[in-house]
């Protein structure tokens, strides 16, 4: 399995994001990590379209377990201007799991309704389901 990790971290050296695209599954994953500020956001959203272009995928893992805290600063951005780019470049399908944290879930909430019909986006508390959901994606993107 072909699996091409990025790590960025905040001021403090910590790890809060990780992106890889997993070739085996030909999705990119993000795996969201803490506390959660504007900046660290958008840079991370904006680092996560290059593996999706790269291997023009059009299908993301967006895991948000182990987020701390509300990420609302950053949900405008995210519905106006990520959405749109990363539809145009091909995202089609964008499964969410959310943060067991409430105000993480709410700040998940408002991201999806922002997005509304642009993406194909469900939000899950189970990682598995995400990945069934995704899967079954692919499998009727074969068929089509």
């Amino acid at each position: 399995m072909q699996i091409m990790l990025t790590e960025l971290t905040n001021g403090f050296g910590k790890v809060y994001l990780t992106i890889e695209y997993d070739a085996a599954n030909r999705w990119v994953y993000n795996n969201w990590l803490g506390y959660q500020t504007y900046i660290g956001i958008i840079a991370g959203a904006d680092v996560c379209l290059h593996p999706l272009r790269e291997h023009a995928c059009s299908y993301l893992l967006n895991d948000n377990r182990q987020v701390i805290g509300p990420w609302d600063h950053a949900v405008q951005w995210i519905v106006e201007d990520w959405a749109p780019r990363a539809s145009k470049q091909g995202l089609t399908h964008f499964a969410h799991v959310v943060s067991p944290e409430s105000l993480a879930a709410l700040s998940a909430e408002a991201m999806h309704l922002g997005i509304g019909g642009r993406l194909q986006m469900r939000m899950f508390s189970d990682y598995a389901e995400a990945q069934t959901w995704l899967h079954k994606a692919q499998q009727q993107a074969r068929r089509a």
